[in-house]
């Protein structure tokens, strides 16, 4: 059996429930000790949130950032670039060391896209794609055949600690739809006001893949509070 931050994308395969804790929320004087209580708790993987200021209003991580990450733990790391110009941040991150490299089907045309998804594959990583809280989710149709899973933002990306919209429950339950028609197996991440409150709905809305910031790290325990979301999504610590 593999490990249960293991993910196995494609037609027919299994698709194995994991948190991933959004490193934007995590303290930068306590990175290192606040990773090994996310991890001790069952995390199955890191989400770099990647920001240039022009695409969201606000800056983050860059390649050097992830490359420190990526030798450092076990866990796959995730870049997910909110970014203009996508095709100058991809092979920078991939030669970081990302796991899964992200792309918003907003930041380009579905020829520029496929073919950096297709870098991406190439470079032995996992391709997705992100669809922004109201874009429409036939947006994602062109690049879907190029694309391991998506990720569907119930905030506007840039900033964190945001409620999560409303709407979203409707979204991810037409876009868990959409997926098991046109491409089944394909797993659903969501990104924004993630929470234990709300995570079992989310699940049965059908979420796959669980980004959370500022509830893992904003908790006074780390590590039980990633045990008590991997409980919830079924994912065994």
């Amino acid at each position: 059996m593999p490990p249960a931050h293991t993910l196995f994308y494609g037609y027919g395969r299994i698709i194995v429930k994991r948190l991933e804790p959004s490193l934007l929320a995590a303290d930068p004087l306590r990175l290192a000790s606040q990773m090994e209580a996310a991890e001790r708790g069952g995390a199955g993987g890191w989400h770099l949130d990647i920001m240039d200021g022009h695409f969201v209003p606000n800056l983050s991580f860059g390649p050097h950032i992830c490359a420190g990450i990526a030798k450092r733990t076990r866990l796959p790391v995730t870049a997910h670039l909110m970014v203009e110009n996508p095709q100058n941040f991809v092979s920078p991150f991939l030669e970081a060391g990302a796991a899964t490299v992200l792309l918003h089907v907003e930041t380009e045309t579905t020829e520029v896209l496929t073919g950096l998804l297709t870098r991406i594959r190439d470079a032995g990583a996992a391709p997705g794609v992100v669809l922004r809280p109201k874009t429409p989710l036939e947006a994602v149709l062109p690049t879907l055949p190029f694309a391991d899973t998506v990720l569907l933002m119930s905030v506007e990306p840039g900033f964190g600690g945001q409620p999560l919209l409303p709407e979203s429950f409707s979204r991810i339950r037409a876009l868990r739809a959409l997926l098991d028609r046109e491409k089944p197996g394909t797993p659903l991440m969501l990104d924004g006001g993630v929470t234990l409150d709300n995570t079992p709905n989310l699940l049965e809305a059908g979420v796959d893949l669980f980004v959370a910031g500022n509830s893992v790290f904003g908790a006074p325990d780390i590590e039980e509070t990633c045990r008590s979301f991997c409980r919830r999504i079924g994912e065994p610590v």
